[in-house]
C-alpha cells in the first residue's frame, strides 16, 4: 500500500478499512480476520508525576523525579492517542486498569503501565464511543484487564461494567455469538468488550482474549514463540492475539537497557519493527487473528496486518 493508504483492492483509507474489505470477507468470523492491535494502548498518556505502580522494586523510589522520568521513557509503548490509533486503523486495544489508592473519588479509575495515566478511564471510553458512532462499520475490540487496586471490591467492577453498558448501549456485540462484519453491520453493533475478571458473568462482557508473546527483547524469540502458536496451538472459534511486543527483563538485566541515557523503549521498537513486520508479511497462510504491536499507529504496521486479509 502506498503512503496515502491506498491499496490494490479498494482500501483507500485505514480509518474505515473494515468496510472496504472485499465482499467475500464480510461473512467470515472476525476470529479469522487479521486485525491490527496496540499493546499497552494508553501508555502514551503516562504521568511522570504519578507514583510508581510497578515494578515492585522501584516503588520505593516514587519520590525521585529522575527515576519516574526514566521509567516513563521505558514504559511508554505508544506515541499516538487512542483517537489517532483508531484513525490509523488499529481495532484492538489492550487497556490495563487501576485505581489510585488514595483517590478522593471512590470510583475514578485510570490506566497504567509502570505509572498511572493522566486521563481517567471514563473519559477515554467516551472518546472511543464518539469514534465508534462516527464509524459504525468499524468493529472495535476493547480488552480490559489487570484491575490493579480493586482488591476484590465487586462494587468497582459493577460500577465500571454499568458505565460501559450505558455508554456503548446497543453498539455492544453480545458474548456467545460468532460475529462477522456482516452480522455486526446488520445489527448495528461495533464494540466488543473483553473483561478479564473470571468472577464477572455478563452477556455484554466477553471473557479474556488469549495474548501470546515472546516475553523477550530478542526478536528471534518473539518470532519463534508466535510461529509455534500459529503452527501448533492456534486457538479456534475465538479471538486471540499475537503480540509483536518486546518485553524488558524483570531482573537486574533491565539495567542494560534503562541506563542507556540517550535511548528509549520507543527507539528500540523503531529499530526492531522492520524485521518483525517482515515476519508478519509471511504469515498469510497461517491465519493470525489480532496482531498487536508497540507504536501501533505506524502505517507500515497497520498496512502489513490488513494486507494479510487480502493475501488470505
Amino acid at each position: 500500500m502506498s503512503a496515502n493508504g491506498k491499496g490494490k483492492r479498494g482500501v483507500t483509507r485505514y480509518s474505515d478499512w473494515m468496510m472496504q474489505l472485499p465482499p467475500e470477507l464480510h461473512n467470515i468470523p472476525l476470529f479469522n480476520l487479521a486485525i491490527p492491535g496496540s499493546h499497552d494502548s494508553m501508555s502514551y498518556d503516562l504521568d511522570s508525576s504519578s507514583s510508581i505502580i510497578e515494578p515492585d522494586s522501584l516503588k520505593k523510589f516514587s519520590r525521585l523525579c529522575c527515576v519516574r522520568k526514566t521509567l516513563l521513557k521505558w514504559a511508554a509503548t505508544q506515541e499516538d492517542t487512542i483517537t489517532k490509533q483508531l484513525d490509523a486503523g488499529v481495532r484492538y486495544f489492550d487497556l490495563r486498569i487501576a485505581r489510585k489508592p488514595h483517590d478522593t473519588n471512590p470510583t475514578r479509575l485510570y490506566f497504567y503501565h509502570g505509572l498511572y495515566t493522566r486521563t481517567d478511564v471514563e473519559s477515554v471510553l467516551k472518546m472511543i464511543n464518539d469514534w465508534a458512532e462516527r464509524h459504525p462499520r468499524e468493529i472495535i475490540i476493547l480488552a480490559l484487564s489487570h484491575f490493579k487496586g480493586f482488591d476484590q471490591k465487586t462494587e468497582l467492577h459493577n460500577h465500571l461494567i454499568s458505565f460501559i453498558k450505558t455508554l456503548f448501549g446497543t453498539k455492544v456485540v453480545l458474548r456467545g455469538v460468532t460475529p462477522t462484519l456482516r452480522s455486526c453491520w446488520d445489527q448495528g453493533t461495533n464494540v466488543i468488550v473483553s473483561y478479564d475478571y473470571p468472577a464477572i458473568h455478563d452477556s455484554y462482557m466477553w471473557s479474556k482474549i488469549s495474548y501470546f508473546y515472546g516475553d523477550s527483547m530478542k526478536i528471534a524469540r518473539v518470532e519463534s514463540v508466535l510461529s509455534e502458536v500459529l503452527e501448533k496451538t492456534r486457538p479456534s472459534h475465538c479471538f486471540f492475539v499475537c503480540g509483536l511486543n518486546l518485553t524488558l527483563p524483570d531482573d537486574a538485566r533491565i539495567c542494560l537497557y534503562v541506563l542507556r541515557l540517550c535511548d528509549s523503549f520507543a527507539n528500540v521498537v523503531r529499530r526492531s519493527l522492520p524485521r518483525l513486520l517482515l515476519w508478519v508479511k509471511q504469515q498469510g497462510s497461517r491465519k493470525p487473528n489480532i496482531v498487536a504491536s508497540d507504536l501501533a499507529g505506524r502505517e507500515d504496521f497497520v498496512s502489513a496486518v490488513i494486507q494479510l486479509n487480502i493475501s488470505k
